[in-house]
């Protein structure tokens, strides 16, 4: 008995110890995984030096032309622990303006400018154009609509089903519908590749996107006897203050636009958009480094073989109703470039350009459109280098 209680004190102790020794094991381990937080590490750079000169820049899904130009200025802008640009895929237009407003690591993003209304008045944020800033208009979205051979006009749209997603065409198609009076069924829960497949199988009326024009997934749509085509969107003056004229020709899409006359749509500017950082802010400072190396290197991207919508960027160009940030203004009041009034290249500006001339000749959407890409490649060629 007493051999007995003896191993069974033996066996408390060991038992009552294992956890212990074991708790310091893993402390010893987890001690040993813990990053360093402080000083070197090797030979790698030193970590505030890293991280005061980046910025990030959210883009779009991979299709278009937003991911590919943030690729872009990650290899043109490089400069080292100086300046790199980490380019991030984001959402589309509507979810950037988001991101940027609301997310911590986010410093600027590609925002098309109907999106600002949208947000505006999805999330009740009346001041929104004094929470971000602009840095240049890069290029335009065009708006299309894809719809059903019945459907002749946006009119026909009232009580019709419309897919419209909410990363590439809610937006427009809220802001469109409700300045022109139209109640559609919108759909925006579906996937643009989902809602546009919906339209095909006859599960819709239409299918709205607002993207650059040659959109490959407009342009690879079989359209088998001519059951779809894009719908005109007149350019109406309760949309002049937003959207500026645009078409779409048979050469671009040969599949939904017959030869002959081009099918008119409006188009928004596309802008890189940033936070309105504190001027005495890091953030801003970091900012500001990568505004003064896009400007400076603006050549660099309009020239092969960088994506050709950076030959669409006035850098100039103001848009209405934001401000800009503050060292992208300063860049160019400092290249001393003399522009003459009325020639700015806003929605407001041109419809005024228009209007002056209807008084004198009246013009079609398409020589409006023609009009105003002529006056973008003037615009160009005046363009500081």
């Amino acid at each position: 008995m007493a051999r007995v209680a003896v191993c069974a004190f033996v066996l408390s102790i060991i038992s009552s110890s294992l956890p212990v020794c074991g708790g310091v094991a893993q402390a010893q381990q987890a001690q040993q995984r813990a990053p360093t937080t402080g000083g070197p590490v090797g030979n790698l750079p030193d970590r505030e030096a890293l991280n005061s000169g980046t910025v990030t820049v959210i883009t779009a899904p991979i299709g278009g032309p937003m991911s590919v130009m943030g690729s872009d200025m990650a290899a043109v802008l490089d400069e080292g622990e100086n300046l790199r640009v980490l380019p991030i895929l984001g959402k589309g237009s509507a979810q950037n303006l988001v991101d940027i407003i609301m997310l911590k690591n986010i410093d600027m993003g590609f925002v098309a400018t109907d999106a600002l209304e949208y947000v505006k008045t999805e999330y009740n944020i009346p001041d929104i154009a004094q929470r971000v800033r602009y840095v240049a208009q890069l290029f335009h979205n065009d708006v299309h609509i894809v719809a059903r051979r019945e459907i002749r006009s946006l009119q026909d749209l009232n009580g019709k089903r419309v897919f419209a997603e909410r990363s590439i065409g809610l937006p427009a198609a809220q802001t469109i519908f409700r300045r022109l009076g139209i109640r559609a069924d919108i759909d925006s829960q579906t996937d643009p590749t989902g809602g546009l497949q919906k339209l095909i199988d006859g599960q819709g009326d239409a299918w709205i996107a607002s993207v650059s024009k040659d959109a490959p997934i407009i342009k690879g749509i079989r359209n088998d006897g001519g059951r779809l085509h894009l719908l005109d969107i007149p350019y109406d003056r309760a949309l002049q203050d937003i959207y500026l004229p645009s078409s779409f020709s048979s050469e671009e899409y040969p599949n939904l636009v017959p030869p002959g006359p081009k099918v008119d749509t409006v188009a928004a500017p596309t802008v890189l958009m940033v936070y309105n950082w504190p001027e005495q802010s890091e953030r801003y400072r970091r900012t500001a480094r990568f505004v003064n190396a896009l400007f400076d290197k603006i050549q660099v991207l309009q020239s092969p073989p960088r994506h050709p919508k950076w030959r669409d960027t006035v850098l100039s160009a103001p848009v209405q109703g934001l401000i800009r940030f503050k060292a992208a203004q300063e860049w160019i009041d400092g290249a001393s470039r003399v522009q003459s009034p009325g020639q700015d290249g806003t929605p407001a500006e041109f419809r005024k350009f228009l209007d002056d001339r209807k008084a004198q000749a009246r013009m079609s959407p398409n020589e409006a459109a023609k009009l105003y890409s002529d006056f973008l490649k003037w615009q160009r060629t005046k363009e500081p280098r």
